[in-house]
């Protein structure tokens, strides 16, 4: 699940990322509204939500929300802000925000309206991801196995191994490669090093391989990764 947050205040921003992360959601930060369009008007689809902060430098919040209505775009906005009065509320309602929250807020709250905006948005049309034996399911953030012998198993995943796996269930039979891989989990973290996907593929399909996956993902040399689903 990637988010696009929207947020000026270094220190707010680096917490709700951290949150957010801790959550498994991928993160994409910016501080301005003009750089937000920009991700928007590339890559919208890949968004699962977005936070907005109202007086954001360049394009404001309310004007971002303004913009993806006029294009009839669906995507779960959540507006944060410090304007309390009601009339603040229905325009940043009627620019087009799913929900509004006031500062200060507590995380678990915005988390809480984040997971509330999710099972109301049109892109989550199901709860669950299922790849032969394997599911995934948004709601709780776990990816489990159907052992014939033991029935459902959540599988133990860390943060980073759990998006890699939903990105290769998203992509059955795909193949993709280490820069689609690094653009979709990892951006521009400062301690990236040049190792860290096939490592993390390395420590994914170990794991896997305590519940029958020996060769789930497939090294496609030259070119990147593939999920077989052959052998879900």
């Amino acid at each position: 699940m990637r988010v696009l947050l929207v947020e000026d205040e270094p220190d707010l921003g680096a917490a709700l990322e951290r949150s957010l992360k801790r959550e498994k959601y991928i993160v994409d930060w910016v501080t301005n509204g003009t750089d937000a369009w920009q991700f928007l008007e590339s890559s919208w689809t890949q968004y699962t939500l977005a936070i907005f902060d109202w007086l954001v430098p360049g394009v404001s919040g309310i004007k971002l929300c303004q913009r993806l209505r006029a294009q009839h775009n669906p995507l779960p906005v959540l507006m944060l802000t410090a304007r309390d009065r009601m009339e603040d509320r229905v325009m940043g309602l009627d620019a087009g925000a799913d929900d509004y929250l006031i500062k200060p807020f507590g995380m678990a709250e915005l988390l809480a309206r984040l997971r509330a905006l999710q099972r109301r948005s049109p892109q989550m049309q199901s709860t669950q991801l299922q790849v032969g034996n394997l599911i995934l399911d948004y709601q709780t953030s776990t990816i489990s196995v159907f052992l014939p012998a033991a029935g459902h198993q959540k599988i133990p995943l860390t943060a980073k191994e759990f998006q890699l796996l939903e990105y290769f269930l998203q992509h059955p039979n795909q193949i993709l490669s280490r820069d689609q891989i690094i653009d979709r989990i990892w951006q521009a973290e400062a301690d990236f090093n040049s190792n860290v996907v096939a490592a993390q593929i390395r420590l994914l399909r170990r794991k896997l391989t305590e519940y029958g996956y020996d060769d789930l993902i497939e090294t496609v040399y030259g070119m990147g990764y593939r999920l077989n689903t052959h052998e879900t």
